[in-house]
């Protein structure tokens, strides 16, 4: 038996599962059929609804259907005695099942002994009730699986958000709108592959356990390979990797993957999240740009059927073209501060302390700088928005611009006051890339002496000859709080990373 446990309409003792003595004899040598292995559904629950519509609309209200056979918990249990009403829940929606001692026979037994969120399945014909519901007149039914341990409460649901994201398949039982958030996720991330595939795109993937953690400015996660002796780290981007490809002659690639970054964790921060990189030979920055506003133009209206998504108080309008704007002038507006004007970090440093910004530790120039879009500038791009031409400083992979060269063809990508694309002209240079990677650790070094990310495997590709490229990482979980109109990038993360309780 099981504990006594609170239900929906009050607690009750749950009874005992099936004994033994009432179940099917089974040859000698076989399991007994009791509880069957399978379930040989002929349609989902969605399907049978739609079937009922279906045939509905040819013979009326009064249209009963042949006999369908469908499978799923239990969610709502209403015992009238000679006859009871369950709800079914499977991953494609609900129904209706009416059970009667009349019909069932002695197979109406099962019902004393079933809970909600046990696993039911029902075979029969499909009407519609007298208040319009349809349903499932059960002719025969299988007993499928015990739920040991009650569901949330009914109408409040699974209210505690912490127990939502630690214990995910009760949000999902439960909370309608979080099942259909991951399944949009699903959606865009399929219609993300269709664009890319249809422009041409290879599909590839890289490492994930990397020798360097290079290719982004993020502390990355250690860890040790055995057999090798020899540490490794979980990959923060896959640039280096992809761009390796562009030089072996594959010229459109792209990678949807998990990449990992040892940092902190907020409302749009995860330390392991979903990224798309894709890397085109021959384009720059101008080409990508053009791509990102028709793929997450195109995607909305695949996956929601428009290209106008309600996020918080705005309507946000993905359809091309998005603004294009100024990096240094959108500072200067929005801060007041010209970053030309400061050529070091501990100049603007200074400065931007005047502002209530204040830097941990030992930052470069570059963080400064960021620190300071951050700050002011990124929270009132709330429509569709590229910033461009980087400093130097802050863009070490991306290529000089040829009318400024403390300047780089570099964008980002806004929308709701969240970055959610990042794309570069890529530098091709290996000495000057070289150069560059000597700086960057340089820098690093301020903050952490053992941690090595000078690639010399990919300057090595980069010395075999790398033609122009334009890069592109577009954060897919951002990008899905954005069409689902999510605050918490933990809303459209299947399994979040959570302190200890």
């Amino acid at each position: 038996t099981t504990p006594d446990a609170s239900h929906r309409y009050g607690k009750k003792r749950r009874r005992p599962a099936p004994e033994p003595s009432r179940e099917v004899p089974a040859a000698q040598g076989q399991r007994s059929r009791a509880i069957p292995e399978s379930l040989p559904r002929s349609h989902t629950i969605g399907e049978a609804v739609a079937f009922y519509r279906d045939e509905a609309a040819n013979g009326g209200d009064e249209t009963r259907t042949a006999p369908v056979s469908v499978g799923g918990r239990i969610m709502t249990l209403r015992r009238m005695g000679k006859a009871s009403f369950i709800n079914l829940q499977d991953g494609s929606g609900q129904i209706q099942v009416h059970l009667r001692r009349d019909i069932l026979d002695q197979e109406y037994e099962l019902v004393r002994d079933l809970d909600m969120g046990d696993f039911l399945g029902a075979q029969g014909p499909l009407f519609l009730t007298r208040t319009g519901e349809i349903t499932l007149e059960a002719h025969e039914v299988s007993f499928l699986a015990k739920a040991m341990r009650p569901l949330p409460e009914k109408w409040h649901g699974l209210s505690d958000v912490e127990i939502r994201h630690r214990q995910r398949y009760l949000d999902l039982i439960t909370n309608q709108e979080a099942k259909q958030n991951f399944q949009t996720r699903s959606r865009i991330i399929s219609a993300i592959r269709r664009f890319m595939d249809a422009r041409g795109f290879m599909e590839v993937e890289t490492p994930v356990l990397v020798p360097v953690a290079a290719g982004a400015m993020a502390q990355p996660f250690a860890t040790h390979h055995n057999a090798l002796d020899r540490d490794l780290y979980l990959r923060i981007a896959t640039e280096l990797y992809l761009k390796r490809l562009i030089v072996g002659g594959l010229d459109k690639v792209y990678e949807i993957g998990r990449v990992f970054r040892n940092e902190g964790i907020d409302q749009d921060h995860n330390p392991e999240f979903t990224l798309l990189e894709s890397y085109e030979a021959y384009a720059d920055y101008n080409d990508v740009m053009c791509m990102v506003e028709d793929m997450v133009c195109s995607v909305a209206q695949e996956v929601l059927g428009t290209a106008q998504v309600q996020y918080g108080d705005n309507v946000i309008d993905f359809t091309p073209p998005w603004k294009r704007v100024s990096l240094r002038e959108e500072v200067q507006r929005s801060a007041g501060i010209d970053f030309q004007d400061f050529p070091d970090a501990s100049s603007l440093e200074e400065r931007i302390k005047e502002l209530g910004i204040v830097a941990e530790g030992r930052s470069s120039r570059g963080r400064l700088i960021d620190k300071l879009v951050s700050a002011c500038v990124e929270p009132q791009l709330i429509q569709p928005t590229f910033l461009l031409d980087y400093p130097l400083d802050m863009s070490p992979l991306a290529k000089q611009s040829p009318d400024d060269p403390t300047m780089v063809e570099r964008f980002e990508g806004f929308a709701a006051g969240m970055e959610i694309a990042n794309a570069f002209t890529e530098l091709n240079d290996p000495d000057e890339q070289r150069r560059r990677f000597m700086e960057q650790e340089a820098l690093r070094g301020l903050v952490d002496e053992d941690l090595d990310r000078l690639d010399e495997d990919y300057l090595l590709a980069l010395e075999h000859g790398m033609p122009p490229t334009g890069g592109l990482g577009i954060g897919i979980d951002r990008l899905t709080m954005l069409l689902t109109g999510q605050q918490s990038i933990r809303e459209v993360i299947l399994f979040p990373q959570l302190r200890e309780r």
